[in-house]
């Protein structure tokens, strides 16, 4: 018999097995020997008042053998097959090449970076250097941004396609099966880089390819339509091109918008990292003074308020993780956050961020490329700041809203050292002045959290891509046979809409070979 038992539980009872177990089996009405094993369906933490409790649907296998519990997917063999040319590795690039197996399609990937294991040696050295890695760092190689980002699986674009069937590719590549029934989903990154590497072997040993340090600069096309690439060394591939280049490739917009396909600047956000001390975000989130105590996991929040006429919120929340250079050019600082699978650190830290419409811009920054310009003044500005190499600056929380430089800093996790500086002449006035209401209603909403034992450090500003490649509703391509994609082309944001993207594409990709 296979029964779901829905429960509302303390803490103690959900995140320990012996006593998951007991309370199944008095719900169940069975001993508890009869349990084979038990698949978590659903579960939420509830800390809106106190004590916590946790709701739960737990699929439980009384005398039963326990299911896998989820569906596989089948790949088939390509070998010979009609070869669809992707650019680039990052998740909406890796589920339309996963895709592509299953319709019968070679994907022939075409990687600017590194491979996983490669890249995260580069990374290091970069910090040990302190300089960046123009070609693999935090946002270049394989995996993209996302594999050094936490690895989060939460997403709200459910009507965009299978959302479901992305966890389930993930679980079927060594992902914990945990993720299957939890409210916000996560990897960690110190399990992502060996998920990624299991994905590339499936692509490979169905035949496709996969090609790194391979940097594209130019399509090759006509007027009408779009018949492949060309590479920096010379190279040319053939075929549909997939280009899931992700949301930091500047080069490749303006080579393309100086081609003539059509581009448009799109918002964004940008602000800075957020980072305090992760027992005080368990103080206030659970309203114990003791933190999260034995049993519940670091706490995370989520933010959002009104400033002016724009949104100001909390972005991609890494608790018990720390912040990062994700630099993608010397002379432009960048910072994001990311947290291991345990998210075990001393620090909680996200993204606090304002929303910038194009119009909000200075008359400089108009035109499709305009808010992209935009972007890399402000990382610019960022680095000279401070101008030595990885440093970044950086402002307590409390003083920032108080408009007073910072005159000692607390410990913190960033790894390539902090300066004290000023973020309101750093930002744009537009941008300081409401970064300031928000985090001041922030403060409002839960106490403690306005805090000098918090710091804010610069920039936080690749939240999503800064334009749009216009494609068509319904072919999902440019011009015929290109087909641009993911959060790169401005079509998601987030790891699991950019794979759900990249699934719909291929089918695109399909529908226009048949």
């Amino acid at each position: 018999m296979i029964k779901e038992i829905h429960m509302r539980v303390l803490p103690q009872v959900a995140y320990d097995n012996k006593a998951l177990y007991d309370n199944l089996a008095k719900l169940a009405k069975v001993d508890k020997n009869s349990i084979n094993g038990i698949q978590i369906k659903r579960q939420s933490i509830d800390a809106r008042r106190y004590p916590v409790m946790v709701d739960m649907s737990v699929l439980t296998f009384i005398n039963e053998e326990v299911a896998i519990p989820y569906e596989k997917t089948v790949y088939k063999d390509v070998h010979g097959a009609q070869k669809v040319i992707v650019v680039g590795e990052g998740p909406s690039g890796i589920f339309a090449s996963l895709r592509l197996l299953e319709l019968g399609l070679c994907p022939v990937v075409l990687e600017m970076g590194e491979d996983v294991h490669t890249r995260r040696k580069s990374i290091a050295t970069m910090v040990g250097l302190n300089s960046v890695n123009e070609k693999s760092n935090y946002c270049f190689g394989e995996g993209g941004a996302g594999a050094f980002s936490d690895g989060k699986l939460y997403t709200r674009s459910k009507k965009r396609g299978n959302s479901d069937k992305v966890i389930s590719q993930f679980c079927q590549h060594g992902a914990d099966t945990s993720i299957l029934g939890s409210a916000h989903p996560h990897l960690g990154t110190d399990k992502l880089p060996g998920i990624i590497e299991q994905m590339r072997k499936t692509i490979v040993a169905h035949g496709g390819e996969v090609h790194f340090n391979t940097e594209v600069v130019s399509l090759i096309e006509d007027s009408e339509k779009v018949t492949g690439v060309t590479c920096a060394d010379g190279t040319t591939f053939t075929g549909p091109v997939v280009l899931a280049i992700g949301h930091s490739a500047g080069n490749m917009y303006e080579s393309l918008m100086q081609s003539g396909h059509k581009i448009e600047a799109k918002g964004i956000a940008i602000g800075a990292r957020l980072e305090h001390p992760q027992f005080l975000i368990d103080q206030i989130q659970y309203k114990d003074k003791n933190g999260r105590g034995k049993f519940l996991p670091p706490a995370e929040y989520s933010f959002v308020t009104q400033a002016e006429n724009r949104g100001v919120y909390s972005f991609c929340m890494c608790p018990g993780g720390f912040v990062v250079p994700s630099h993608t050019q010397n002379g432009h600082a960048v910072v994001n956050g990311m947290s291991p699978s345990n998210r075990g650190g001393k620090w909680a830290n996200s993204a606090m961020v304002v929303e910038l419409h194009p119009e909000d811009l200075p008359p400089q920054f108009s035109g499709a490329l305009g808010m992209l310009n935009f972007q890399k003044a402000l990382e610019k500005k960022t680095w000279d700041c401070i101008n030595d190499g990885l440093t970044i600056p950086v402002q307590r929380m409390s003083d920032f809203c108080n408009k007073k430089i910072s005159s000692t800093l607390p410990e913190n996790s960033y790894p390539a050292g902090v300066m004290s500086a000023d973020l309101n002449t750093l930002f744009p006035a537009f941008v300081a002045a409401r970064l300031k209401i928000g985090l001041e209603s922030f403060g409002r909403k839960a106490r403690g959290f306005m805090t000098n034992e918090a710091l804010l450090m610069a920039t936080e500003s690749r939240t999503s891509s800064p334009v749009r490649i216009v494609r068509d509703t319904t072919s999902l391509m440019g011009k015929e046979g290109f087909f641009p994609c993911g959060e790169g082309a401005g079509y998601a944001g987030g790891i699991v809409s950019s794979a759900v993207d990249g699934m719909n594409v291929a089918d695109a990709v399909a529908r226009y070979l048949a």
